[in-house]
């Protein structure tokens, strides 16, 4: 049972929905990154997302597109970004998600990143823009070494495509709540329940959702609906406007994030 497999038995057991953080790791300097993931922890996230900074993000918009370009900048590789784990995990437990694209990780070699994660303390992987068609040497490679493999869900998935990532998924399926890039949005698009409902008709496993989720109001929403939220280019847009006070901006956003989710179950 991996850290995020327990994550998620523990908040069924306390009827909780859960807080999931992305950071651009590396950004503002890779030295920075395990700094800011104590920040989120000691906010209140559940989970940590661990983004790999990538040259050609499609899916990402401009803030998190823009905190990749300062975080390669700054020497940050995916090699690099294992490294931060290690660090990470020298003072916590929380669960670890390695983000990345497809690309760094055929370059790096799927039996030496899953080898390479497992050893950093990495609980799971999510490539963004894998197709699940054509995932099944990578989900083999990882689950050889317990590692979860969390697959997107999108609006415009087919039902064959759902089942595909159910059955390809572990540890959690990542709902995208609309069509289209990251990036914060002034309310949560209204294909996102009908994916949720769409999405439990295929499997049992915890469902997250992310993409445009950046306000207490938009966490309160979901919050009933789903296991956990996902909060991003809020963080990373917070991370860059302020870097003196880096940690305080991150602790800031989600304390009342976290909030509003105690308030919306209770």
């Amino acid at each position: 049972m991996t850290r995020i497999t327990e994550l998620f038995t523990r908040l069924k057991r306390e009827q909780r929905c859960g807080m999931v953080a992305y950071l651009t790791a590396g950004d503002p300097s890779p030295e920075a990154t395990p700094g800011l993931v104590a920040a989120l922890e000691r906010g209140g996230a559940d989970l940590i997302e661990l983004g790999v900074p990538f040259s050609d993000p499609v899916g990402d918009g401009p803030v998190i597109q823009q905190a990749g370009d300062r975080a390669i900048a700054a020497g940050t590789t995916l090699a690099k970004v294992l490294q931060m784990a290690v660090e990470i995990r020298k003072t916590s437990e929380i669960p670890l998600l390695l983000f990345t694209y497809l690309n760094p990780a055929l370059r790096y070699g799927f039996l030496r990143l899953s080898r390479d994660a497992k050893a950093a303390g990495i609980d799971g992987c999510l490539l963004i823009d894998v197709s699940v068609e054509e995932a099944s040497e990578y989900v083999k490679v990882m689950r050889e070494q317990e590692l979860d493999t969390v697959f997107l869900a999108a609006p415009t998935s087919t039902d064959e495509r759902l089942k595909l990532v159910a059955e390809y998924s572990s540890g959690f399926v990542y709902m995208v709540s609309r069509t289209g890039i990251t990036g914060e949005q002034s309310s949560i698009a209204d294909s996102a329940l009908p994916l949720i409902e769409r999405m439990r008709a295929f499997t049992d496993l915890p469902l997250a959702m992310g993409f445009g989720v950046s306000k207490p109001e938009h966490v309160a929403a979901l919050a009933g609906h789903v296991d956990a939220v996902v909060v991003g280019s809020a963080i990373v847009r917070q991370i860059h406007e302020d870097p003196a006070k880096l940690e305080a901006f991150v602790r800031d956003l989600t304390l009342p994030l976290r909030d509003s989710l105690k308030a919306a179950i209770s």
